[in-house]
């Protein structure tokens, strides 16, 4: 009798294990690609352009230029990773195999700070523009109503919020396209066919080194997102093939965006003197195209918005799963799937709680909150594929590392530097902020390692 009841028992806990509601892999290159290019929002190039414009002295296109090119490091460092490690935890999981769990373990610490607060920065932000265009409806009301759609969105799955994500991307290209076209015809107007060639994006006036640099270093957090695709990898079709791709199409078709409305922008208004830096580009919206196109570019900032908080939030929520699943975070909280909607139902319903602290916060007090997971996170990650190549086999390195010092060693050392040096110089209060936050990662790791005597604990796949 106890032996049938125990075979009973084993076979009860098997059916629980098997029934066990797993992320399920539907997404292709495309959905990858929008999901990726939602986040990082391209024409949130507007919204900065002024800033950059005015530390490069009008180089606008030039520090694109240079940042895509120095994030492109890290962008193949990521894709590197994902070959070797198709898991969803993203830099959590490719330091904590390819260095040591206990910095893996960290580096999710402080990248959970980013992925956590960044959903309530960009709901806080879509919110300011709607408020700015209706002052007569409270933020409070346009926060609220972001978190609840978004959330909703996320809980019901990502082939959901894929089609809503392909909807509201393709409204905010038509938005980026328009405005380019206008800004030709603005320039062409005034000066020929000709005056839309010309280097003055690219060199300014007078635009050292230093400024075109300086405005490098802004323009790089435009590309905070690449990396979020990665967050997908378990619900990514063959994603040792699609995974790479999808990072370095985001990274550098996100670039070229960037690249192209700065220049055409640029050419609309040389140099880098404004009334007012951080609403120049709604400045130039009425010059180019009237009140009506004002509107039309407001709405599509908004949108551009809301598809990178149901991007952000998405991301926040996987990551937060995986770590539940491994057990550094409650397991019964964040490890357990939605047997309904194969989500993350409570991890996602978490990020949505946090996004409504924007309530309570403005635009300038609320980005402090983000960045320096990010920028820990790039300069680590390069640092993992160096790490990788020299512990690989000759078999792995011929089959996932192919390509040799160069693609393993010197790219991403190139990388690691950018990253490092964005990264410590980054303001004061995002700095006291992300080291406080480690400081509590730490706490927490030595207690779950008792006293750093162990490895964190991990997922084993069945």
């Amino acid at each position: 009798m106890t032996t049938k009841l125990a075979v009973t028992d084993a076979h009860a806990v098997t059916s629980e294990r098997v029934a066990e509601p797993k992320l399920k892999r539907t997404m292709g290159l495309r959905s990858v690609m929008i999901f990726g290019l939602a986040y990082m929002t391209p024409i949130i190039v507007l919204g900065t352009f002024g800033v950059i414009a005015e530390l490069s002295h009008g180089a606008t296109a030039m520090s694109y230029t240079v940042a895509l090119v120095a994030m492109l490091f890290t962008a193949g460092s990521y894709g590197r990773m994902s070959v070797m490690y198709p898991q969803s935890g993203s830099a959590y999981t490719y330091i904590g195999k390819s260095i040591n769990p206990k910095l893996g373990f960290l580096v999710g610490w402080a990248v959970l700070l980013d992925y956590l607060f960044l959903p309530m920065v960009v709901w806080l932000i879509g919110a300011s523009y709607l408020n700015a265009e209706f002052p007569g409806v409270p933020i409070w009301i346009w926060i609220l109503g972001f978190v609840i759609i978004t959330t909703a969105l996320n809980v019901f799955g990502l082939n959901v919020a894929d089609k809503v994500n392909f909807a509201l991307m393709s409204f905010q290209a038509l938005v980026i396209g328009i405005f380019v076209v206008l800004s030709l015809h603005t320039v062409i107007s005034g000066g020929g066919v000709a005056s839309t060639f010309s280097a003055q994006p690219f060199i300014g006036s007078g635009a050292g080194v230093s400024g075109i640099v300086a405005g490098a270093a802004i323009a790089a957090y435009s590309f905070l997102g690449f990396d979020a695709v990665t967050t997908l990898s378990e619900e990514t079709k063959d994603p040792r093939r699609t995974m790479p791709k999808a990072i370095m199409l985001v990274a550098a078709v996100g670039g070229l965006i960037f690249i192209i409305v700065a220049y055409t922008t640029q050419l609309v208004h040389p140099g880098g003197v404004f009334d007012n830096s951080s609403s120049a580009a709604f400045e130039i919206a009425g010059k180019i195209g009237g009140n009506l196109f004002t509107a039309i570019f407001i709405a599509g900032l908004c949108f551009g918005q809301f598809t990178s908080g149901i991007a952000a939030q998405a991301s926040a929520s996987r990551l937060l799963y995986v770590m539940g699943r491994d057990g550094v975070l409650p397991k019964r909280v964040f490890g357990r799937l939605s047997a309904k909607f194969n989500t993350p139902l409570l991890s996602i319903l978490l990020v949505g709680i946090v996004g409504l602290i924007a309530m309570f916060l403005d635009v300038a007090t609320s980005t402090s909150f983000v960045n320096f997971g990010a920028f820990t996170a790039f300069t680590l990650v390069n640092v993992s594929v160096i790490a990788s190549y020299f512990k690989a086999s000759p078999e792995t390195r011929s089959t996932l590392m192919r390509g040799g010092i160069l693609r393993n060693v010197i790219c991403p050392i190139l990388g690691a530097l950018f990253c490092a040096y964005l990264l410590i110089n980054l303001d004061k209060q995002a700095l006291i902020l992300g080291l406080s936050w480690l400081a509590i990662g730490i706490v927490i790791l030595a207690a779950l390692t008792k006293g750093f005597k162990r490895n964190p604990p991990e997922y084993k796949a069945d």
